[in-house]
């Protein structure tokens, strides 16, 4: 099992990025897929969810309307489109996966762990 997260870097405040994650090494149909972040200093704290057969998403309230989770099937890869983005944006961004197929925001059942992706937004 494996999940390469990619796509980080440096934004100016305002900006945009998207992060990838490619999953491999299993059939991902009955996975939820999420997006966690760790600033330095921090709690690792929950940014979005997906379920990959049917799409339903949800989002952490610091980020609504603003980054958008998605994924394309035929690439078994999952995104988090970021807009409008702010300092306290900044963390480290990781990927995982849940065998359950339910939306959490909690770590606890997300049993697989990409290395996580920097992504630094400028004041």
């Amino acid at each position: 099992v494996q999940l390469q997260a990619s796509g980080g870097g440096l934004v100016q405040t305002g900006g945009s990025l998207r992060l990838s994650c490619a999953a491999s090494g299993r059939r991902w149909s009955t996975y939820s897929m999420a997006w966690f972040r760790q600033a330095p200093g921090k709690e690792r704290e929950f940014v979005a969810a997906i379920k990959w057969s049917s799409g339903s998403t949800m989002h952490a309230d610091s980020v609504k309307d603003r980054f958008t989770i998605s994924r394309d099937n035929s690439k078994n890869t999952v995104y988090l489109q970021m807009i409008k983005m702010k300092p306290e944006d900044t963390a480290v961004y990781s990927c995982a996966a849940s065998p359950s197929g339910r939306l959490g925001s909690s770590v606890v059942g997300y049993d697989y762990w990409g290395q996580g992706t920097l992504v630094t937004v400028s004041s």
